[in-house]
């Protein structure tokens, strides 16, 4: 049975399962009317699964879903889109080429005839976009506005449609500080209206500002439903991976040493041939951390193929130890005692079809001890192989396991642990933490850190501003290709560091880079 009336959601017992993974597991959520929920877990908990299950996009093989009292079955989204519930995707699901209004529409037009009935379709956009605060030029194309934009473009979708019930996964993902703060004000004005909004996110802080009450799931179960009110980050922290967890980074002042990697006006093109990366300057020295911050695609990832031997360097000077390895490839690079954390770990780190032990010498195969006249020496890449999953706790079924078969945080941990065990004496790391739980994100930033203390220089380059902040002992802001400012960490914060990668100057002013 449902529950009492103030609930618009109850879905009970839920379990969903797929070859070899129980997603779900007699899960149970229960969502009131009007509230913002916080749907949180580590990787591979079951959070988009059952949310995917409640906006009709799988079926579930056990439990039932009550909506307003109902009992609900779902062909399809269509069916929950009917019902009032709306889903605001992670990648978001608009057509570049086409404007505003002609998105929020699409397969719901107003016609004239036989034509879209472009005067109807703008004013009923603009009802909606002024009553939640969610202001949108109607005749832009998507294609020329920003991400944050889009995302509102998204919520208005949902609206259009009838959504009472909005299902936000991984919202901020994207966003600059501010954007973040305006879609909070979205979220609280369709609070507002009686709106409900369940979110699924990574991010703890933003589940104590925004959310009423919180959902933590743990390895497919639901372990707990708590008021935002009545916990600290550390509490649901600790409720998610199932011990305590170190959320704040815990670091020493860095003792800088020589400058170890520079770039000298570096200008890299993109793969349209536009320049991405615009007479970049920037020095790295021994025992410290550099990290970029930026809105993503201002040339960060251009700039890191380019100095990992990944993309060619159209003009300028890479220099490793004072010399020019602007022509070496990534396999002289490496031999350089270069690490590199790519920043797509499955395009990028792994083969995802071979097995840990395969993965692991990805880059040194051809070195001793895990090969000897050409000849590979097997027993001694399963001991290395081995000491490596024990040390850096990889998890998923051991050194025969598949890299696919690992969770991204398990992946993101055996790229680490392979690129950390040769001794690198420079490092680049790129969205190090990308789409991984609390714990792994504790044990990958220490691991930085280690280095760091260890005397390796290490370039950082997050999208994450906590993250560059907490671990950065200097920061670059990227914006259009550009280096717009260098600043001690410890001197800036989250809101100037926003307003840096929007292309506006500092009020304080920076530091020199060299």
């Amino acid at each position: 049975m449902p529950r009492e009336d103030n609930y618009i959601l109850d879905m009970q017992n839920i379990t969903k399962i797929f070859p070899g993974v129980k997603a779900n597991d007699n899960v149970n959520l229960s969502i009131k009317k009007g509230e913002i929920h916080a749907l949180v877990g580590e990787n591979g908990a079951g959070k988009t699964t059952l949310m995917n299950i409640l906006y009709g996009l799988y079926e579930p093989d056990g439990g039932q879903v009550f909506y307003e009292g109902n009992k609900i079955n779902l062909d399809g989204p269509q069916d929950a889109i009917e019902l009032g519930i709306g889903m605001v995707h992670q990648h978001f699901m608009l057509v570049d080429p086409l404007t505003v209004t002609e998105n929020i529409v699409l397969g719901n037009e107003p016609r004239s005839g036989l034509m879209l009935d472009q005067k109807t379709a703008k004013r009923e956009v603009k009802e909606i976009s002024d009553k939640y605060g969610l202001f949108v030029d109607p005749d832009a194309k998507i294609q020329d506005i920003s991400v944050g934009m889009q995302q509102r473009v998204e919520i208005i979708k949902t609206l259009y449609r009838g959504a009472e019930l909005l299902i936000f996964d991984e919202p901020t993902a994207v966003l600059t500080p501010q954007e973040i703060d305006e879609l909070f004000e979205i979220f609280r004005s369709l609070k507002e209206q009686g709106k409900t909004i369940i979110f699924i996110t990574h991010k703890l802080k933003e589940v104590k500002t925004i959310s009423d009450r919180i959902t933590v799931l743990r390895n497919g179960k639901s372990i707990d439903t708590v008021n935002t009110a009545d916990v600290t980050k550390e509490d649901v922290a600790e409720l998610m991976v199932g011990r305590q967890v170190l959320l704040e980074v815990e670091k020493t002042e860095a003792k800088p040493g020589a400058e170890i990697f520079s770039v000298d006006n570096l200008n890299v093109k993109d793969n349209r041939d536009i320049p991405a990366v615009k007479n970049i300057s920037l020095s790295v020295r021994k025992g410290e951390i550099l990290g970029i911050a930026g809105v993503e695609g201002n040339g960060q990832s251009e700039l890191v193929e380019a100095i990992t031997g990944l993309r060619n360097v159209e003009s300028g000077k890479v220099n490793l130890r004072g010399k020019d390895i602007s022509k070496y490839n990534a396999r002289q690079i490496k031999r350089e005692k270069v690490a590199h954390i790519p920043e797509d770990r499955q395009k990028r780190g792994l083969i995802m079809d071979f097995d840990l032990k395969e993965n692991i010498i990805l880059g040194y195969h051809d070195l001793e001890p895990f090969s000897k006249n050409g000849i590979m020496q097997y027993d001694n890449v399963a001991k290395y192989t081995q000491d490596l999953i024990d040390k850096y706790d990889v998890r998923g079924g051991g050194m025969e396991a598949q890299a696919k078969n690992l969770s991204g945080g398990n992946q993101q941990k055996l790229i680490v642990a392979r690129e950390f065990s040769h001794d690198p004496e420079f490092l680049i790391a790129s969205q190090p933490t990308r789409g991984v739980d609390v714990g792994s994100i504790e044990f990958i930033h220490k691991q930085i850190i280690d280095r760091r203390d260890n005397g390796a220089g290490v370039l950082l380059v997050s999208a994450e501003l906590s993250e560059v902040l907490s671990l950065s002992d200097r920061i670059a802001v990227i914006f259009e290709g550009e280096i717009v400012d260098v600043l001690k960490a410890s001197e800036t914060d989250e809101r100037e560091l926003g307003k840096l990668m929007t292309g506006s100057k500092s009020e304080a002013g920076g530091e020199s880079n060299e």
